[in-house]
């Protein structure tokens, strides 16, 4: 298996890829903060939460997906991430599959710092909590 580059990763929320738009897109893992530990949970290990983080381009476009943060906020979604960008998932190539929540950033949303490259973007970062662990797709 090939080991990943930092040019290839789709991602798709809510059925629409927004690769375009992304700069940054991982998925995070942490402790979690419970008194209420299962065995299970304790053997494992432990509980643990998981988050998608993103970093995108502020497009106030009907389409874009600054627009579905704006417009729908606390809504569980689909997402797809394909980290090697490949049409199919596949055993050496899998893609992960998982529910997240739509939430606004802490912090900026809209606008920021000046700057004078004419290609430079405003950005915001999120992170949207996840409903479980991703499920690999290999098939």
């Amino acid at each position: 298996m090939a080991a990943l580059n930092a040019r290839s990763l789709l991602i798709t929320v809510a059925a629409t890829e927004y690769s375009a738009q992304v700069f940054t897109a991982s998925v995070d893992s942490a402790a979690a903060d419970t008194d209420d530990v299962t065995y299970a949970e304790a053997a494992a290990g432990g509980g643990r939460v998981y988050v998608l983080a993103l970093k995108l381009t502020q497009d106030m476009i009907a389409t874009s997906l600054w627009q579905k943060i704006f417009s729908t906020p606390g809504t569980d979604v689909a997402v797809v991430m394909k980290p090697y960008g490949n049409a199919t998932a596949s055993i050496t190539q899998p893609w992960y599959t998982f529910t997240a929540n739509i939430r606004e950033p802490d912090g900026t949303f809209i606008g920021g710092e000046a700057d004078a490259s004419p290609t430079k973007r405003q950005t915001v970062e999120v992170e949207w909590p996840l409903t479980a662990k991703p499920v690999a797709v290999t098939s």
